[in-house]
């Protein structure tokens, strides 16, 4: 098996990071399938991981923090796209997330009528699948992946220090 230094590692987190970024946007804006709440969040740890990446090569300090960190974030993002393979499933109740409008566009009564009237995508609607796999069957298997990686990464970094 391959052994990655940590360096290497964060070179792929960050690759992969940035293509699952740039292919949630382009799904969005250029295949025009809308994204559920759920599929939203689901972004968060991957911008999260780009600027972590991104820190750790400004600061050139604290990789084995900068590990940690991603393994944590990665753990949410693995569990988020679980319970969210569990709505689309029927496994789990869509929760209030998957329905809540930003309150913050809501202005007026006007407004209001006007976002009840446009569709909103449900989180157990899957609009878009690859080789017949939902978008957040794929996020699971990647953050998956990715914690394997960050925790051998962790790992041969804690040994290498010995």
């Amino acid at each position: 098996m391959f052994k990655l230094n940590v360096e290497s590692c964060l070179k792929l987190i960050f690759i992969l990071s940035l293509i699952s970024i740039i292919s949630a946007y382009f799904i969005e804006y250029i295949l025009g399938h809308q994204p559920c709440n759920l599929c939203l969040l689901q972004r968060i740890p991957y911008v999260l991981a780009l600027i972590l990446v991104i820190t750790n090569y400004i600061f050139k300090k604290n990789e084995k923090f900068i590990l940690l960190l991603l393994i944590l974030v990665f753990t949410f993002s693995f569990f988020i796209s679980f319970y969210h393979f569990g709505i689309e499933q029927g496994f789990f109740k869509e929760s209030t997330v998957c329905g809540l409008i930003n309150a913050a566009d809501v202005i007026s009564k006007d407004e209001l009528l006007k976002q009840l009237r446009e569709k909103t995508v449900s989180c157990k609607d899957v609009t878009f699948r690859i080789f017949g796999l939902s978008l957040t069957s794929i996020n699971i298997i990647l953050s998956l992946i990715i914690i394997i990686i960050l925790i051998r990464s962790y790992i041969i970094h804690e040994k290498n220090k010995l």
